[in-house]
């Protein structure tokens, strides 16, 4: 080894040891003939003391050095001196007194300073990305990410569980987002699929009797990038035979349990609430909750129909809805100025409008107000648990639009009125969801998730006939108001396979073309089988309280999914396109 100790290690206990470390030069500074640098490498920062009085060639050596040269310094260590210790290193009672130096490596002038605080502009972090892992807060990141990948891989040995890897190149089989492919040298115009996930895969493993399998899955996606979305992401990928929906949730709660506490010293609570796929719908807006505040949504259709609000009328006339939230003690506390400004961000938001009401001593303020009897106005303030100094704002529109807006004011209202604690770790399932919504614009049934949810057994017998009334054993695992898995019981049985995959335009003929292998292996003994996909990356961001992934991956793409530092994606040469029988035409 080139050193004797890391330069996170020494503590007083080696007082007067000759030690030999290896690090980067974090910074140099020089007192008279006295040079103090701090040599920095994974594991820490130590203080090295170049003397002119101990060793006077060292002290001319300095001159040469650069930020972030490699070097090789031997050395003692020594206690730094009463009133002289540095609290915010571990290392902050010793330092080295250097005897010798070598330097490893060279660094050019950085592009971008990897001590300030204040990161580079992402553009410059990615492109130098080596230079921004470097960064204490980025090391911690991905020791982090390191620690809760090993938690749950401990965890899930400990439950019996077989990591198996499966395959990269892949048959394209639609899983709800567009597929990377590969072209085949072999077998010119034919193509691979890179696996949007092990979804079939890991079905497969349960008919061949593996029983409990897991993985720490790449899955790969040609989407639309977002804070939490990357074209490349790692998901905790499980899936168990002879389960019920609950064996699956207890074992994913108390593996995320054991990972959060052994990875973060954080305490989770469980077994988490469920709430239904309807309930979360009409209670919040969305299918993936925050449940550290209230301000919880209310339908007032049924009060609102008997007011003289024309608007309301035309909306209901319609089929449309009319939702209401409670914003609560901010009669006093939001101005004018400030209610324009929801009323603006829920039409930015794809609503037609934001109707309120202030609750005064003396009823109901407001220009709809007069629309409103007093009736009406007391079934409002019942319903919505509403009294004076309230606000409630009313949005009458689809059912889709009203709860996308008001869960958006929800939210808003949330961390505008200071209602979310930072520091909670509120987890909840989602549970039956419908296995099938409505394409207007194709005017066709989709997966609401994917088609291979097993049905409800008390709605097959309307598969065919009213797909909107068919439920599944769908769930999904939310943690602060962000979706961090997705799962379900699958369908074992070839007949509800097909059942279901002619619904969304898979008839038998088709089907058998992209999925006959899965409903072939069914044919021979498939187990009762659920599981569950378990996003990595987004639950060590949410442990850290980061909202951005790539904070937490180590080589990132950008919003355009490029890697500004290796340059992909990038044009092939000529011989690699006649070798794959490839041929772009200009347009």
């Amino acid at each position: 080894m080139l050193r004797t100790h890391t330069c996170g290690e020494l503590r007083l206990t080696e007082k007067g040891t000759a030690v030999t470390l290896c690090g980067w030069m974090e910074s140099l500074r020089t007192h008279g003939g006295i040079s103090f640098m701090w040599l920095r490498d994974r594991y820490g920062i130590t203080q090295v003391v170049f003397d002119e009085k101990h060793n006077k060639s060292l002290a001319e050596q300095m001159t040469s050095l650069r930020r972030e040269d490699v070097l090789q310094i031997s050395g003692i260590v020594r206690y730094r001196g009463d009133g002289l210790i540095n609290k915010n290193l571990a290392t902050g009672e010793i330092e080295v007194l250097a005897d010798s130096l070598k330097i490893l490596a060279k660094a050019d002038i950085l592009p971008m300073d990897i001590n300030n605080e204040i990161p580079a502009s992402e553009e410059m972090r990615l492109k130098y990305r080596y230079l921004d892992l470097r960064r204490p807060v980025m090391q911690h990141n991905l020791l982090m990410r390191h620690r809760f990948a090993q938690a749950v891989r401990d965890y899930m040995m400990s439950q019996h569980f077989v990591e198996i890897e499966t395959p990269i190149l892949m048959k394209s089989t639609p899983e709800g987002a567009r597929d990377y492919v590969v072209p085949s040298r072999i077998h010119p115009g034919e193509f691979y699929a890179l696996p949007q996930s092990p979804q079939l895969y890991k079905q497969i493993l349960m008919v061949a009797g593996m029983d409990r399998y897991f993985q720490l899955a790449r899955c790969l996606r040609d989407e639309d990038l977002r804070a939490d979305r990357q074209p490349e992401h790692t998901q905790i990928d499980i899936e168990m035979s002879f389960v019920e929906q609950d064996d699956i949730h207890a074992m994913a709660e108390g593996m995320l349990k054991h990972a959060f506490k052994k990875a973060g010293n954080i305490e989770i609570h469980t077994p988490f609430p469920k709430i239904k796929h309807t309930d979360a719908m009409e209670r919040y807006g969305c299918d993936k909750p925050d449940l550290r505040f209230g301000l919880e949504l209310k339908t007032v259709s049924d009060i609102v129909k008997h007011s003289d609000f024309g608007v309301f009328k035309i909306v209901l006339e319609a089929g449309g809805i009319v939702k209401a939230i409670n914003a609560e003690k901010c009669g006093e506390k939001f101005s004018r100025k400030e209610i324009d400004a929801y009323i603006k961000f829920a039409t930015d938001s794809g609503a037609k409008g934001l109707a309120y009401v202030k609750i005064t001593p003396a009823g109901f303020d407001s220009g709809i107000a007069k629309f409103l009897s007093k009736q009406i106005q007391e079934l409002l303030m019942e319903r919505l648990n509403a009294k004076s100094g309230d606000i409630l704002f009313f949005c009458a529109d689809k059912p889709k639009v009203c709860n996308e807006v008001l869960n958006k004011v929800r939210n808003k209202l949330g961390v505008e009125l200071g209602l979310i604690d930072p520091q909670k770790y509120t987890f909840c399932w989602v549970v039956d969801f419908p296995l099938f919504e409505y394409n207007e614009e194709e005017q066709s049934w989709d997966p609401c998730h994917h088609m291979f949810c097993m049905p409800k057994e008390e709605h097959l017998e309307f598969l065919e006939t009213d797909p909107g009334k068919v439920y599944c054993h769908q769930y999904d695992l939310v943690l602060n108001g962000w979706e961090m898995g997705s799962g379900s019981l699958r369908i074992n049985r070839p007949e509800i396979q097909e059942r279901v995959m002619k619904v969304v335009g898979f008839p038998k003929e088709r089907a058998q073309a992209r999925f006959g292998f899965l409903i072939d292996s069914f044919k021979y003994g498939a187990p009762p089988h659920g599981g569950i996909g378990i996003g990595l990356d987004r639950m060590v961001s949410m442990l850290l309280k980061l909202s951005d992934i790539r904070e937490v991956i180590a080589f990132p793409k950008n919003k355009q999914a490029q890697c500004p530092m290796d340059g992909c994606p990038s044009p092939i040469d000529q011989k690699q396109m006649d070798e794959l029988k490839i041929r772009f035409e200009k347009k």
